[in-house]
């Protein structure tokens, strides 16, 4: 995997921020869009703007083998076992809701149980509190370890034969938590409740294989994985999604529409209501293609790589407090961090001043903020353009900041 080469293909990195060459390390929030991409989606509105499926003029057409074409892209990369089980969705958030909102409110009631975690994103905590109160049923929390971790064991004694739904992101987007989604589905079964996972910061790094995981959703975006904003994907077993009503009504998804009554169409068009995300969705069929020209596992393997290395550069600073997991095996490619007596948005100021881009907040995961005792922390995030000179100019601009910090206070 040639670094160097993969980052002349992105052209926002070659520019100066501050004076200084931009260090972007802010892929867990969004990642930076290869040439290919961009290309992709302005071929589509300079060459074959059209709307899908209605027409049949020849713009239309080719809009339309665009579209499916980059559903069936999604379908190899996730490895679902049919097109049918792949809906486009405006990303991640929407694709939970719509899980919640269709099956959830058709299938819970008062005394059933849902299963979350503390680390979880507010997009999949707010949506099931929302299906809890609608429906009486009981919200739960598996417990987590001291470094961010989850027991096997602690999954087995939170869902019960009462839990209906279990719903756990498959890396953390604060911690970095790899969680062990496939045991988890197992027990979810066992008792059976079905399996929600937020993969928005899964899919981007790490080679997903939905029927390998045999889980029943998967909610990804695409803008976290070198697409565009506005487009995600929502997986669901063909079962479930057959029986689910749709939660937005309209064109595109209905077969007839009656003074009283309409049908909907079959799967997946039934979940798309309205002209779809053509441009979006081309342009994720572009960045899988990307992805998988470069391979999951060379990105994985990368990422691992820069997490540990990260690890022992930012540990060497004093005064600096790293959370989630210290063995780099079990976690993905971020480190979220803090200083002593340096609030994370000084930090985040400081370093971007140098030309350095991190995040800094309760990057929506204010549960989590709570269990860690914080109230904000800084995060810094890696993918496959980036580099250990990236990460030394972050550790320097770290230390930088604490030097500030001392002389003023």
């Amino acid at each position: 995997m040639d670094v160097k080469e993969i980052r002349k293909q992105f052209p926002i990195l070659d520019q100066e921020v501050n004076g200084h060459p931009l260090v972007y390390l802010d892929s867990a929030a969004t990642s930076q869009k290869p040439v290919s991409v961009i290309e992709a989606v302005n071929d589509y509105y300079r060459g074959y703007n059209s709307n899908v499926h209605r027409g049949v003029h020849t713009l239309g057409t080719r809009a339309t083998d665009g579209y499916e074409g980059a559903r069936e892209k999604v379908r190899n990369f996730i490895n679902a076992s049919s097109t049918q089980e792949v809906i486009f969705t405006r990303g991640t958030t929407t694709a939970i809701n719509t899980v919640a909102a269709s099956y959830g409110r058709a299938n819970l009631s008062e005394g059933d149980e849902i299963v979350i975690t503390h680390m979880e994103h507010h997009s999949n905590i707010i949506p099931w509190q929302q299906l809890a109160k609608e429906t009486g049923a009981t919200l739960k929390y598996v417990p987590l370890q001291e470094n961010g971790t989850i027991e096997i064991e602690d999954v087995r004694e939170t869902v019960t034969p009462q839990t209906k739904i279990v719903s756990i992101m498959m890396v953390s987007n604060v911690l970095g938590t790899m969680n062990p989604i496939k045991e988890i589905t197992k027990i979810a079964h066992e008792n059976g409740a079905v399996m929600v996972v937020d993969g928005a910061q899964a899919a981007p790094h790490m080679k997903v294989d939905v029927q390998d995981l045999d889980c029943d959703f998967f909610a990804f975006s695409g803008h976290k994985m070198v697409g565009p904003t506005g487009i995600g994907v929502l997986y669901g077993k063909k079962k479930h999604l057959n029986n689910m009503e749709p939660v937005e009504f309209g064109g595109e998804m209905i077969d007839f529409v009656g003074l009283q009554e309409s049908t909907w169409k079959e799967l997946p068009w039934k979940f798309e209501g309205g002209t779809p995300i053509i441009a979006g969705a081309i342009g994720l069929g572009a960045a899988i293609d990307f992805l998988e020209q470069v391979g999951l596992h060379n990105i994985e393997e990368h990422e691992h790589k820069l997490a540990a290395y990260a690890l022992d550069k930012m540990n060497e600073v004093d005064g600096m407090t790293i959370f989630g997991p210290s063995d780099p095996g079990q976690r993905a490619g971020l480190v979220t961090f803090n200083i002593d007596d340096v609030h994370p948005h000084d930090v985040a100021t400081v370093l971007d001043a140098e030309g350095i881009a991190v995040r800094a907040g309760h990057h929506c995961a204010q549960p989590l903020m709570k269990w860690l005792n914080v109230s904000a922390t800084a995060r810094a995030s890696f993918y496959l353009y980036n580099t250990e000179e990236d990460i030394d100019k972050l550790v320097a601009g770290l230390v930088k900041t604490k030097e500030f910090f001392s002389d003023v206070f």
